[in-house]
């Protein structure tokens, strides 16, 4: 059904009422109306299909929302990983934790119970919460390696204060949260271990900050409104995959390097799947360097700038993506090659393929387009754009409930 809606989703407004006044009152079709039909269908099928729990095509999902005793079996999830970050398998070889006390954040010297506390431990945890809770950190979330925050049962919000650090960790997966309206801290010491803690700079206020990071798995994430970014990845970090995350109101979403100079960052190798890139976005969804990067089966259905940007030679595969260009004429281009001439820029690898261009949406490919050079941004199969909207109609969040299909 939603193949369908999108297959004649430019032809099948040209019937209706209101259109065809306007068409018969103009001569030409208002791209305002165009647009607000577009959306309009999109969040019917959205609405039609978010109940849908299994049986989705989208490889994630199927792999575990099929179960109804998903509560039982969470760390099932590990394995239900794809793309670079297939291999994070966070807290899966250690015992459950249970957050309690949403409040009495201690920077330093942390409760038993609260959040913080769970993931400073050396050991591997799966961290998951007793009821819901909106938690405000005094300073940045410094997480150790192997442990996965899943707010699967629960509403779990991050919001108000810094929020996720994953600093020179591995095996980090961050599942079913809310993480906005992050802010600055530091200047201030917070512990990263049970036998450390230091001095913390000011920090850029993401919403999840991956710095020399690897094996990182954000899923089923909303993420909006943060001082910075709302998932950056720099200083070497790799083997990441953002997936199923709904995005919302930021400007810059989501950086991926440090700087155009900082060359460690050349193997950098970043999924972006299945993720709904939605209402108050700006630029940046990604903007990347160096590095490679899949961009595969997102759904683009805002921004006011550009979609896709990058600099210092990112190698970009864009794949059976939905773009849904603003109405603004002078913003209908997907890409932004930045910080160099075209007689540079034309030589980096952007490609699209099987890309779905609505609304007057063009993407301005470059490189010379051998299937070899993107070998190192290639990560899961595509499926094709038109089933974007099912693929995705699950975006952000779940409500997850005990008993029956998440």
């Amino acid at each position: 059904m939603a193949s369908l809606l999108l297959a004649l989703l430019l032809l099948s407004f040209l019937h209706s009422s209101t259109l065809t006044t306007s068409i018969a009152s103009h001569h030409v079709l208002d791209p305002e109306l165009v647009v607000n039909e577009v959306h309009r269908s999109i969040n019917e099928s959205r609405r039609r299909l978010g109940h849908v729990s299994c049986g989705t095509g989208n490889p994630i999902d199927d792999c575990w929302r099929c179960d109804k005793n998903w509560a039982s079996n969470r760390r099932r999830l590990a394995d239900c990983a794809i793309g670079f970050g297939k291999h994070a398998i966070g807290g899966r070889d250690g015992k459950i934790y249970v957050v309690t006390d949403p409040d009495n954040d201690n920077p330093v010297n942390p409760k038993p119970g609260t959040l913080r506390h769970a993931v400073i431990q050396d050991e591997p945890l799966w961290i998951i919460f007793e009821r819901d809770m909106v938690i405000k950190l005094k300073e940045e979330l410094m997480m150790n390696s192997f442990k996965t925050i899943d707010g699967r049962g629960a509403s779990v919000h991050i919001a108000g204060g810094p929020c996720v650090t994953i600093q020179y960790v591995t095996n980090v997966i961050i599942h079913g949260i809310s993480i906005h309206d992050c802010k600055q801290g530091g200047n201030a010491d917070v512990r990263d271990s049970p036998g450390h803690f230091g001095f913390r700079t000011v920090s850029d206020g993401d919403g999840v900050s991956i710095f020399g990071g690897s094996h990182v798995w954000v899923d089923h994430c909303s993420l909006s409104n943060c001082h910075d970014g709302l998932i950056d990845a720099i200083r070497g970090s790799t083997a990441i995959t953002i997936s199923n995350n709904h995005l919302t109101h930021h400007n810059k979403v989501m950086l991926l390097g440090h700087s155009d100079t900082y060359e460690h960052d050349k193997n950098m190798q970043v999924t972006i799947a299945f993720n709904h890139f939605g209402e108050g976005l700006v630029q940046r969804m990604p903007r990347c360097r160096h590095g490679y990067f899949h961009v595969v089966n997102n759904d683009y259905t805002h921004w006011e700038m550009y979609a896709i940007g990058g600099s210092a030679s990112p190698t970009i595969n864009s794949q059976g993506n939905r773009f849904l260009a603003p109405n603004d004429e002078f913003n209908k281009e997907v890409t932004k090659h930045e910080d160099a001439p075209e007689s540079e820029w034309r030589h980096w690898n952007w490609r699209s393929e099987g890309d779905l261009l609505l609304n007057g949406a063009f993407f301005t490919k470059s490189g010379a387009g051998a299937s070899s050079s993107y070998a190192k941004a290639s990560s899961l199969g595509a499926r094709p754009s038109s089933l974007v909207g099912e693929l995705t109609s699950g975006a952000g969040a779940l409500s997850c409930k005990k008993g029956s299909h998440c």
